[in-house]
C-alpha cells in the first residue's frame, strides 16, 4: 500500500503537469472553429478509439483516487519496474509537449487536415512522422507500469492499435494534400521511430517511406 501511495502521487503530478499543456494546445488549435469530418476515420475507429481512451483515463483516475477500486486488475510488479515506468512517462510527456509546440495550429484529433494546414518537418517531425502517436505508446507503457494495472495497459494499447490503423488514412490524406512534398519527406523519416537511411524500403505496395 505504501508503494501505491508513492506511485499515485507520481501519476497525479504527471497529470497535473502534462494534461494542462495538452488542453492548452487543443483549445488553441480550435481558434479557427473549422469543422472537421471525423467520419473519414471509418466507423470502427469512430466508435471505439475515444471510448477506449476514456476507459484508460477512468482506470487511471480510479487508481489515483482509490487503488482498492482497481485491485481486480492489479499486477504485482517490482518497485524498480514501476520506477522505470515513471521515467518513460516523463519522456512521453516531454515528447508530447514538443510535438504540440511544433504542430501549432495544425493540431487536430482526427485524420482530416485543416484548410490552412502546413506540412510540419521541424521538431520531432524531423525524424518521425507521427511523434504524437509515439508519445501515446510511451504513455501507455508508463501508465501501465506505474499503476501496475493490466486494465490501464490493455485499454491504452488497444487505443494505440487503433491509432496505428487510422494512421494509413491520415497519411493518405497528407499525400493527397501535399503530394510529392510529403512523399519526399516520408523518404527520410520513420512512421513512429527514427530510422537509418540504410533501412529505407518499399513496403506492401505503399509509396517508398510509408512504413
Amino acid at each position: 500500500m505504501g508503494d501505491d501511495q508513492t506511485f499515485r502521487i507520481v501519476l497525479l503530478v504527471g497529470m497535473l503537469v502534462f494534461l494542462p499543456i495538452g488542453i492548452y494546445h487543443r483549445v488553441r488549435s480550435q481558434a479557427s472553429r473549422e469543422k472537421l469530418d471525423r467520419r473519414q476515420e471509418g466507423l470502427l475507429i469512430l466508435l471505439t478509439l475515444r471510448p477506449l481512451g476514456l476507459a484508460m483515463m477512468a482506470g487511471l483516475i480510479a487508481f489515483i483516487v482509490s487503488p482498492a477500486s482497481m485491485a481486480w486488475s492489479a499486477v504485482p510488479l517490482p518497485v524498480w519496474l514501476r520506477c522505470s515506468g515513471a521515467v518513460i512517462g516523463v519522456l512521453a510527456g516531454l515528447l508530447l509537449a514538443w510535438t504540440f509546440s511544433s504542430l501549432g495550429a495544425n493540431l487536430t484529433d482526427t485524420v482530416v487536415t485543416r484548410t490552412k494546414h502546413t506540412l510540419v518537418t521541424s521538431g520531432p517531425y524531423r525524424w518521425i512522422r507521427h511523434p504524437l502517436y509515439t508519445s501515446v505508446a510511451l504513455a501507455t507503457v508508463a501508465n501501465g507500469l506505474v499503476a501496475a494495472n493490466w486494465f490501464v495497459f490493455v485499454t491504452g494499447s488497444l487505443a494505440f492499435a487503433l491509432l496505428v490503423i487510422r494512421c494509413r488514412t491520415e497519411e493518405a490524406n497528407l499525400i493527397a494534400r501535399f503530394g510529392d512534398e510529403y512523399l519526399a519527406y516520408a523518404e527520410g523519416t520513420g512512421r513512429f521511430l527514427p530510422r537509418l537511411r540504410s533501412l529505407w524500403s518499399v513496403s506492401g505496395g505503399l509509396p517508398p517511406g510509408l512504413i
